[in-house]
């Protein structure tokens, strides 16, 4: 059976795969015969396979920017800035053309012979930056230095949600979302810790560590909501004085959960 540590890594070894295949997409797209040139006799067969870079790029970096902001966040502003435009940019140079700027199909160019001053292969430097850092994850997660206790710890919160569904399964509501409310609490506590993130309370709640992770924005206002709702079941579950939960609920805040400590780190 998968590991979590080998299903975050085969997702990131074909995100990698995307990439160079968006790279050798968008040098084509900029120099068609040096590309046909470098691929050699078997060029036709294999300029098919590729991407349409202005067509898949925007899916590829939204899901590698999700990636290096959780396993490599002192990288992300730089990733990021390969892509934006410069808010203070007067006049575009090569130096400062962005992966934006090629989505826009922008060319700059000079006189009435349209000289081109700075064309649309200004963007390939860019990209092939924003290639480097998502492999050097990669490179992380190979490294002694990757401290993999959220991947073991994830496996064992997949045991207890398996063990919530069990319990709810066999109409146990109030144990299974208990059960699931505790991984939930859990998993925000490494997540705090993760980014390390001080908190006062000596055994702070889910909604103080939600709370905490969403005013030093680690997480937008749909998450920490969604994260409240399922503090909010977790409670239900917890006070017998309130009413039932019912299955429905229940059923949310272990699914919730389960995506929560897949994609939040």
């Amino acid at each position: 059976m998968l590991t979590n540590l080998d299903k975050y890594k085969k997702d990131l070894e074909q995100l990698i795969t995307k990439g160079e295949l968006l790279l050798w997409a968008i040098q084509y797209e900029c120099f068609p015969e040096k590309v046909k040139k470098a691929l050699g006799k078997d060029a036709e067969e294999l300029i098919k396979t590729l991407p349409k870079f202005r067509d898949e790029y925007q899916a590829w970096y939204s899901e590698a920017k999700v990636v290096i902001k959780q396993l490599l966040p002192d990288r992300l502003d730089d990733f990021i800035r390969y892509y934006e435009k410069p808010k203070s940019r007067k006049e575009i140079s090569y130096e400062n053309y962005r992966i934006e700027d090629y989505l826009q199909g922008l060319t700059v160019t000079r006189g009435l012979g349209k000289e081109i001053i700075v064309g649309p292969d200004a963007a390939i430097p860019p990209f092939q930056q924003q290639l480097a850092i998502l492999k050097s994850v990669l490179t992380r997660f190979k490294s002694t230095l990757f401290d993999l206790r959220q991947l073991v710890q994830a496996d064992l919160f997949d045991s207890e949600l398996e063990a919530a569904r069990e319990l709810l399964r066999h109409n146990f509501l109030r144990a299974a979302g208990i059960l699931a409310g505790v991984v939930l609490e859990k998993h925000l506590a490494q997540v705090v810790s993760n980014h390390n993130i001080k908190t006062r309370k000596k055994h702070p709640t889910i909604g103080d560590l939600n709370n905490l992770l969403k005013n030093e924005g680690v997480i937008d206002i749909p998450q920490w909501r969604q994260i409240q709702r399922f503090a909010d079941i977790r409670n239900l579950c917890v006070h017998s004085k309130d009413r039932e939960p019912t299955k429905t609920e229940v059923q949310e805040l272990i699914d919730g959960v389960e995506k929560i400590i897949k994609t939040l780190f």
